[in-house]
């Protein structure tokens, strides 16, 4: 969708190359080592930047030096999604659950250091319970592992409206900052928890030496996008994305922000990869 739109606005065509490998460091390193004349850029998730540096015990790049910010583009959040066999038909209900569970429930994720296992633990912690970890390779298998009551639960991305409509999710709260315009009527965690919110956001990045006038125009041209009239609509068809443009100092800001957050985490987790 942004490439149809910069290839139009800019008069120049826009190709999207997929470089999938290492939770996303492949594309971060390509991009991060390429010519710096705005001509190569990178459309990644937060958790290439701010997660996997503290996953990782050797990366191939340095994501806060490497990489120029240019723009977020897009978030989304997550809805705390429950097998429908769990008597809990609200979110205090489950973690109340959860807390009397001898054994303790389990849960499943997309893998190790995923976004979906580090949220889970930001709540076991918040929360006071105790769940069981269970990690799949990928979002689509921990969905089916809870939908078949192979876990109790999981956080789940906005693509798995289709099995919550169906009933073979209970969907009981959603991770962002206000309520979800695909979910209007869950609650947040954080009025039960204030102050406990975890969004994902795509960006784009350049590589660290491009021109800042590039930069610059990469910036109008990619907000001239997002608040293009059907953008929100090819963007919620696309699992529930809402636009969302920050830069300069205040998108540098939400970067360092999450760096931590996710550092401190990860730390108390655990986990590594190598």
């Amino acid at each position: 969708m942004l490439a149809a739109k910069l290839q139009e606005s800019l008069g120049q065509p826009v190709v999207v190359e997929n470089k999938p490998g290492a939770n996303g460091n492949v594309a971060s390193e390509y991009v991060a080592r390429a010519t710096p004349d705005g001509h190569t850029l990178a459309l990644i998730a937060d958790s290439q930047v701010v997660i996997n540096p503290h996953l990782y015990k050797k990366m191939p790049l340095d994501t806060l030096r490497d990489l120029a910010p240019v723009s977020t583009v897009a978030a989304n959040q997550f809805v705390l999604a429950i097998n429908p066999s769990l008597p809990a038909k609200t979110f205090p209900e489950f973690i109340e659950y959860a807390k009397k569970a001898k054994p303790p429930l389990t849960y499943a994720s997309g893998g190790n250091g995923s976004q979906h296992h580090l949220t889970m633990e930001m709540l076991k912690r918040r929360a006071g319970i105790e769940l069981l970890h269970v990690p799949y390779k990928g979002g689509s298998p921990a969905t089916m592992a809870t939908v078949s009551g192979e876990t109790a639960a999981m956080w789940a991305g906005s693509s798995n409206a289709a099995q919550i409509k169906a009933g073979r999710l209970r969907a009981l709260a959603v991770s962002g900052e206000k309520r979800s315009a695909q979910y209007p009527d869950l609650p947040t965690i954080s009025e039960f928890y204030p102050g406990f919110h975890n969004s994902i956001w795509l960006a784009i990045f350049a590589p660290a030496a491009t021109p800042e006038p590039v930069l610059a125009r990469l910036r109008e041209e990619l907000k001239r996008a997002l608040e293009s009239s059907d953008t929100k609509e090819k963007l919620n068809n696309a699992g529930g994305l809402e636009p969302f443009f920050l830069a300069g100092p205040e998108f540098s800001a939400l970067i360092q922000r999450d760096y931590e957050k996710y550092g401190k985490v990860v730390k108390e987790v655990g986990v590594k990869l190598d």
